[in-house]
């Protein structure tokens, strides 16, 4: 780090602007990810995303706009094992480069990075939520549609665990029709309209009957799902005797 910060004021010097500033910024660079990446063998995790920070600044400087997101992105691995949101930071810097460069697709990608953050260390899931959406939006963009897919099935996931039973309904419903138009995606058709039907079940009884049917009528094989069977009986008994008969594995996934 130290000889970095030496180079870098060398070529800050009069003489330096004069004679090769650019080739000493260049070489402060590397300087900078060398030295994170010993503070990575290290496990000295703050220290090593402060370095690739300060080369990601001056590949900006150079205007070397990849080299400058990569850093980043490896400046926000670092800081994700001891600060998440320094990472979160990073990575929305990295974003900007990105979208800016009209890389949506791994624009993307880092979206989902900082939504796994929001989910699993900051613990905020409508943050979550909002990445994973941006996300499948720059998917869709770039006609990625089952990426897309995969981020809005997040969404409604957590859309149903916070009682938005209208949002996480739309999306199944989405999915599935996408799913069951595609050979190799038709046979998880079922699992999405199940899911779609379980939330209306939480909305109103007579709306999630008729959804079925619905259902049926789009993807006829649905009938004959175990999934439809089950929903079916719910059609004769309570809703808390219902639930009981969902087996367990479903009910985390909605």
């Amino acid at each position: 780090m130290a000889e970095a910060e030496k180079k870098l004021k060398s070529s800050q010097s009069f003489f330096g602007s004069l004679f090769g500033s650019s080739s000493k910024l260049e070489e402060a660079c590397d300087m900078y990810v060398r030295a994170a990446n010993m503070y990575k063998m290290a496990k000295n995790w703050c220290a090593a995303g402060n370095a690739f920070s300060k080369a990601a600044h001056l590949h900006l400087q150079m205007q070397s706009k990849h080299d400058a997101a990569t850093n980043l992105i490896d400046a926000g691995n670092a800081f994700k094992k001891a600060d998440p949101q320094e990472a979160i930071n990073c990575l929305n810097r990295a974003i900007e480069i990105y979208t800016d460069m009209g890389r949506f697709t791994i624009a993307a990608k880092h979206h989902i990075s900082i939504a796994e953050i929001y989910e699993t260390e900051l613990v905020d899931i409508e943050k979550a939520i909002a990445h994973y959406e941006q996300a499948a939006d720059y998917y869709k963009g770039e006609e990625s549609t089952s990426s897309a897919n995969k981020c809005l099935l997040k969404v409604a996931t957590y859309a149903a665990q916070l009682e938005q039973y209208q949002k996480a309904i739309e999306i199944y419903e989405q999915v599935g029709t996408h799913a069951m138009d595609s050979t190799l995606l038709k046979y998880s058709a079922k699992d999405h309209f199940f899911k779609a039907a379980l939330c209306h079940f939480c909305v109103d009884m007579l709306n999630a009957k008729l959804a079925v049917q619905k259902y049926e009528e789009m993807f006829p094989a649905f009938s004959d799902s175990r999934e439809c069977k089950l929903l079916k009986v719910s059609e004769q008994t309570k809703v808390s005797n219902f639930y009981k008969k969902v087996p367990e594995w479903k009910m985390p996934y909605l």
